[in-house]
């Protein structure tokens, strides 16, 4: 059994052994279970989405408990979608790179809006640059583009997602520092094998 199959077992138990208030949780637990493996993706897809989302939501709690208040996500197949809003661009810049740590996420798809733009010199420049980026790594064929995301913040490009290995990494770096108006890169992506993205949960103790 892999590692993932025994997270999936224990989060299946642990839902199990939640106490049931009268037959409406029970009834209403089985209709969303039904419900579930009716979908494309079927119950162990929602388990797998599940995961990802609470995963997620603990790691914005741990960091920084303005973004587990301020956004919300939606877990599809991996997909991660994100809402809601934050103070500053740096503070959006870490929300999404803290979901593409999350084992197992696809695709991040930044909806996250900024409350404050006062410290933006140039908004529609930076949108350029990266939808510019975006477009460069798209048209690549050695590149994985739906595993990047790009933000750009004052000329600073951000990169984050999942890179199959370190040639594809050093690849989309350059492909950001060859585009206009760039002042500085970052590359947050992490390669597909590292340990830190694989998921962890942790089993509250059985009361005695």
């Amino acid at each position: 059994m892999t590692m993932h199959s025994i997270t999936r077992f224990c989060f299946i138990a642990v839902m199990l052994t939640l106490p049931l208030s009268g037959c409406g949780v029970l009834i209403g637990a089985g209709a969303a279970a039904g419900t579930s493996s009716m979908e494309e993706r079927g119950l162990g897809g929602v388990i797998d989405d599940k995961l990802i989302q609470a995963k997620l939501n603990s790691n914005w709690l741990d960091v920084d408990s303005n973004l587990f208040i301020g956004l919300s996500s939606e877990v599809h197949e991996g997909r991660v979608l994100l809402t809601g809003s934050v103070a500053k661009p740096e503070h959006r810049v870490n929300a999404v790179r803290i979901a593409w740590q999350v084992d197992r996420v696809r695709e991040v798809i930044n909806q996250i809006e900024i409350k404050d733009r006062s410290g933006l010199v140039d908004y529609a420049r930076d949108a350029w640059i990266t939808t510019k980026l975006i477009f460069k790594l798209t048209v690549d064929g050695d590149i994985k583009a739906i595993n990047y995301s790009v933000d750009t913040v004052n000329g600073h490009v951000f990169i984050m997602g999942i890179a199959q290995d370190k040639v594809e990494r050093d690849r989309v770096g350059a492909h950001a520092r060859d585009v206009g108006y760039v002042r500085r890169v970052t590359n947050y992506a992490v390669l597909k094998n590292d340990p830190s993205r694989q998921l962890k949960v942790i089993i509250p103790a059985t009361a005695k």
